[in-house]
C-alpha cells in the first residue's frame, strides 16, 4: 500500500507543481523556497548538538504548540529546535514568534527519497508531529532510522476515523510508528485504539490549544486602540472564508438598522484575499480602513479590514462579540479558544465539524452561541449588545472553561520525559 501510494504521490508531483504556481498567483510566498519542499536544501543544524524536531504544519498548529515548544526549551536549553511547516502563514508566524532561536524550513514532500535525506540530516533525537499529520514514507523513514517520533495534541474524528479505515492496515502501520499518542480526548484516544495503535502507546493528556497565555502587553495595546475608538459597540469577525465575508456583511446592516455606530472588525483568515476582501465591503457601501494603511479609525469608519498577520489575538481583545468564521460556511470553523482566553462572548456558525468537541464544550457552558444563518446572527450580536449582563457573563464563563481546561502541555512533557530519552 505504501509503494503504491509512493507511486500515485510521485506521479502527481506535476500537479503539485502546478497548484504551487497557482498559489503563487494569488500568495507570492508560495514561489519561493521550493528548494525546501524538494531537499535540494536542508537545515543548517549544528551537528555537534542534539536537536528536537517539530512539525507543525500551518499557524494554528504554530499556536497550538507555543506552550510544548515553550517547555521543551526551558527543559532541554542546549538542545537545538526546528520547527517546520507547509505553509507560508505557518513559516511567518514561526518567524514572529521565535526569530532566529529555532531553526525553521518547509516539510519536504512525503516521497522516500526527500524524507530519507531529510530526516539523516536533521538526524533528530525526537519527533513530535502535531495534531494529525499522518505521511506514511516520513514515518517509516523515521522508523527505520530509529527516531522516536510523538504524535501531539492529536485528534481523530469519527468522521475522519471511517475514512482511514479504507487504508486500515497502511493506517496501523503509520500509528504504530508513534512511540507516543498523545490525544486530545478520551473519545480521540478510542479512535485511534480502533484504527490499531496500541493501546499502551495512546493517552488522553487534553488539548494544548487551551495553554493560551495572552500577554499583558496585548491586553494593554488593545485598551489602548479601543480606547481610540469612543464608546462604539465593536463587533469582530474572525478566520472568515470566501463567501462568507458577504454574508456578514449582510448581518451588519441588519446590526446597523438597530445600531447605528456599530464597528466591525473584518479578519480575512488568508492573506491572498485581504484586498478581495477589503474590495468587496468597498462594493457593499461601506466605509473601510485597512490596518495596514495605519490611519485612524474615525467614527464615520464602519469596517476595519485587518489585513495583517498575527494580530488576532489584539483586535479580540479590543472587540466586544466575537463571531468565529468558518462557520457560516462548510469550512468547518476555526479555534475559538483565543476570544475565549480573554474573555469575549463567542458566536459561531452551523458548520463547526473541525472543532464540534470544544464547541459542544462552550455551548453547554453557555459561552457560546450557535446560530444558523446570517439573520440569526445579526439577531444574537443585537441583543447582547443590548444585554451587557449577558455579554460579561458569557466571557467570564469563557474564560474559566479555559482555565479549567489547562494542563496539557505538562501532561505531554511528563509523558516525553518518562518514555523518551531526549
Amino acid at each position: 500500500m505504501r509503494l503504491f501510494y509512493s507511486i500515485v504521490f510521485t506521479l502527481a508531483l506535476p500537479i503539485i507543481v502546478l497548484r504551487l504556481l497557482w498559489r503563487g498567483t494569488k500568495t507570492s510566498a508560495y514561489l519561493k523556497r521550493w528548494d525546501e519542499r524538494f531537499t535540494l536544501k536542508l537545515p543548517a543544524s549544528d551537528s555537534t548538538k542534539s536537536l528536537i524536531w517539530i512539525h507543525a504544519v500551518s499557524m494554528g498548529e504554530v499556536e497550538a504548540s507555543r506552550p510544548l515548544i515553550s517547555s521543551l526549551q526551558a527543559l532541554y536549553p542546549g538542545q537545538q529546535l526546528l520547527i517546520s511547516t507547509m505553509t507560508p502563514t505557518g513559516s511567518t508566524r514561526v518567524s514572529q514568534l521565535y526569530g532566529q532561536s529555532v531553526l525553521h524550513c518547509y516539510l519536504p514532500y512525503d516521497l522516500p527519497l526527500f524524507t530519507k535525506r531529510f530526516l539523516s540530516a536533521i538526524n533528530p533525537s525526537v519527533g513530535i508531529i502535531m495534531e494529525t499529520e499522518l505521511w506514511p514514507n516520513l514515518l517509516h523513514q523515521a522508523q527505520k532510522q530509529s527516531i522516536p517520533m510523538v504524535l501531539a495534541n492529536a485528534r481523530m474524528s469519527s468522521r475522519s476515523a471511517e475514512g482511514y479505515k479504507r487504508i486500515n492496515k497502511l493506517c496501523a502501520e503509520m500509528l504504530n510508528s508513534f512511540t507516543l499518542i498523545a490525544a486530545q480526548s478520551s473519545e480521540d484516544r478510542d479512535q485511534f485504539i480502533s484504527l490499531g495503535a496500541s493501546r499502551d502507546n495512546v493517552h488522553a493528556v487534553g488539548n494544548l490549544k487551551f495553554e493560551l497565555d495572552i500577554s499583558d502587553e496585548v491586553i494593554d495595546d488593545a485598551q489602548y486602540i479601543r480606547s481610540s475608538w469612543g464608546k462604539r459597540s465593536v463587533f469582530i469577525a474572525a478566520s472568515t472564508h470566501e463567501g462568507e465575508e458577504i454574508l456578514i456583511l449582510n448581518a451588519l446592516r441588519q446590526i446597523k438598522s438597530s445600531i447605528p455606530d456599530v464597528l466591525l472588525i473584518l479578519v480575512p483568515r488568508h492573506p491572498e484575499r485581504f484586498d478581495r476582501v477589503a474590495a468587496v465591503s468597498q462594493r457593499a457601501g461601506f466605509k473601510i480602513l485597512r490596518r495596514s494603511e495605519k490611519g485612524l479609525c474615525r467614527q464615520d469608519i464602519q469596517i476595519f479590514v485587518i489585513d495583517s498577520m498575527g494580530e488576532l489575538p489584539l483586535f479580540y481583545a479590543a472587540a466586544d462579540i466575537a463571531f468565529v468564521g468558518g462557520s457560516l460556511v462548510p469550512t468547518g470553523g476555526h479555534n475559538i479558544l483565543e476570544p475565549a482566553a480573554v474573555a469575549k462572548p463567542i458566536i459561531v456558525g452551523p458548520h463547526v465539524f473541525n472543532f464540534k468537541d470544544i464547541t459542544r464544550q462552550f455551548i453547554e457552558a453557555n459561552a457560546a452561541i450557535q446560530v444558523q444563518s446570517p439573520e440569526e446572527l445579526a439577531k444574537t450580536v443585537i441583543t447582547l449588545f443590548e444585554d451587557s449582563q449577558k455579554q460579561q457573563q458569557m466571557g467570564k464563563a469563557a474564560k474559566q472553561l479555559i482555565t479549567q481546561s489547562q494542563g496539557a502541555s505538562q501532561r505531554l512533557i511528563n509523558l516525553i520525559k518518562r518514555h523518551i530519552d531526549v
